[in-house]
């Protein structure tokens, strides 16, 4: 009956600490917290993409950048990269998709968004690789081209 018990005390008490360990490693993986990187006073950033950044999902990698934007403005987003093929969204501050461009008008593998915003408030302008496919450096610009009155 002693052996019994302690065969069972040998096996119960690894089990135990590998799951409390298991446990520790998932709690600690998920104390990362989603944070988007504001976009500087000139709302232009020379940046990186690269499979350290949000996974979307589908395959590939996001960078998210916040701007404020008031109601009224009418702003063209661009995305040059010579390393990937960019895609950028305009997302307003309860996740919507106001606008996407995968290519700009020029026929390049760049983007370029034209939107009008209608509240103001905190948006968040997302840039990855179209079809997920690709990583690497880019350059992004909010400018605001005018207010409407």
């Amino acid at each position: 009956m002693r052996a019994k018990s302690f065969l069972h005390q040998s096996i119960l008490l690894p089990a135990t600490v590998l799951a409390l360990a298991g446990t520790a490693v998932q709690a600690q993986a998920q104390t990362q917290v989603y944070s988007p990187i504001p976009l500087p006073a000139s709302r232009e950033i020379n940046d990186a993409l690269s499979d350290r950044d949000i996974p979307t999902g589908f395959g590939g990698f996001a960078r998210d950048y916040t701007v404020s934007l008031e109601a009224g403005d009418q702003v063209a987003i661009d995305v040059i990269s010579e390393e990937f093929d960019t895609l950028v969204t305009l997302m307003s501050k309860d996740g919507a998709t106001v606008g996407e461009n995968d290519d700009g008008p020029d026929g390049s593998t760049n983007s370029l968004l034209f939107a009008r915003i209608n509240e103001s408030g905190t948006y968040t302008v997302r840039v990855r690789s179209y079809a997920g496919q690709g990583t690497g450096q880019f350059f992004l610009k909010v400018a605001r081209l005018r207010e409407v009155q």
